[in-house]
């Protein structure tokens, strides 16, 4: 293969040919975002010329994700570090994983300047000081993707499913499945966007539906945490002898199917929740629970990073920017 051109360079890169130059003889004046492009570039194209050391590990992502404990953000954090893997060496993903619960500490780690950033990836609370901190980043240049929920609606792309056609999704097969009706509750994480998404579509759907048999009676507030929502649903059970149905939107999964196999009615309620995990796969064969609804965080993983890499100029192609499919899974498909 003919060796790469510093125009070949500068095509992949989207800078000027005298750019290439100023920056592969190192005689400076040239930002370190484009410093970046242009080095990675030609690695990339495979350029002879061996670049300084100090070139190495330039293109750094960062991947701020939150409750590393949890079934599904332990899947996500595990398919950037998989995907991160097969990127050229240049590209550094770094996760961190703040306190949900601190907006002080996650606002300023993402307003940080401590170290140079060509993207930022977030999976975090809506909060206003978080808010700020994101358009703050944006304004200095740095691409801002949203995966699994919404920070910010004014700054950043969206990364994930169709949250609202979720709960729509959940509240239409409890209400086509369950032909005898009776009360359904849900339990949500307030601070989160893509739960309150979830529970507006849910409620929408019932709303929209004033016949149905099956009504939504109630929402309780489990905040993901396992003993919060175990109680919850144990004192639903006890105030709701018929109850017929429980949507769970985030997350607490195995809590409250402990609740129901401890429960006479548990296999009895039609239990739809997210995200398909050892617990959930086995409360399915068991029949105490019927619909799990995933949202691929593997898939979320890649199109996240693929945009950051598309806005920095490192792929031509503009990843697809339609909603991530949530998958139906039931005991049949498991």
């Amino acid at each position: 293969m003919a060796k790469p051109t510093f125009k070949d360079i500068a095509t992949l890169a989207k800078v000027g040919t005298a750019t290439v130059e100023r920056v592969l003889n190192g005689r400076g004046g040239v930002r370190g975002d484009t410093v970046e492009r242009v080095v990675l570039a030609a690695r990339t194209l495979g350029y002879p010329r061996i670049l300084p050391e100090r070139h190495r590990g330039l293109l750094r992502i960062e991947v701020m994700l939150v409750r590393p404990e949890t079934t599904f953000f332990r899947r996500l954090s595990r398919a950037f570090e998989r995907i991160a893997a097969t990127l050229n060496p240049l590209v550094v993903v770094h996760r961190s994983f703040p306190d949900e619960m601190n907006p002080v500490e996650i606002a300023r780690r993402i307003a940080s300047t401590e170290t140079p950033r060509a993207g930022l990836i977030l999976a975090v609370p809506d909060h206003p000081l978080i808010r700020d901190a994101i358009e703050t980043v944006a304004a200095r240049g740095v691409p801002v993707v949203h995966v699994v929920t919404r920070a910010s609606d004014r700054v950043g792309e969206f990364v994930g499913i169709d949250n609202y056609a979720a709960g729509r999704s959940a509240a239409m097969f409890m209400a086509r499945m369950l032909p005898q009706g009776g009360p359904v509750i849900a339990l949500c994480h307030p601070i989160y966007r893509v739960h309150r998404d979830r529970i507006r579509g849910f409620s929408d759907y019932f709303s929209d539906n004033p016949g149905a048999a099956t009504r939504f009676v109630w929402l309780g507030f489990g905040h993901d945490d396992d003993a919060r929502s175990a109680d919850l649903l144990f004192h639903a059970l006890r105030r709701h002898p018929d109850l017929a149905g429980l949507y769970n939107a985030g997350g607490a999964n195995a809590a409250l199917l402990d609740v129901l196999r401890r429960d006479p009615r548990g296999r009895e309620v039609y239990f739809v929740g997210h995200e398909l995990t050892d617990y959930t796969a086995r409360a399915l064969r068991e029949g105490y629970m019927q619909i799990v609804l995933d949202q691929a965080p593997e898939a979320q993983a890649r199109r996240a990073l693929d945009l950051i890499l598309h806005h920095v100029g490192l792929t031509e192609i503009a990843p697809d920017q339609s909603p991530i499919r949530f998958v139906t899974i039931t005991a049949e498909s498991i």
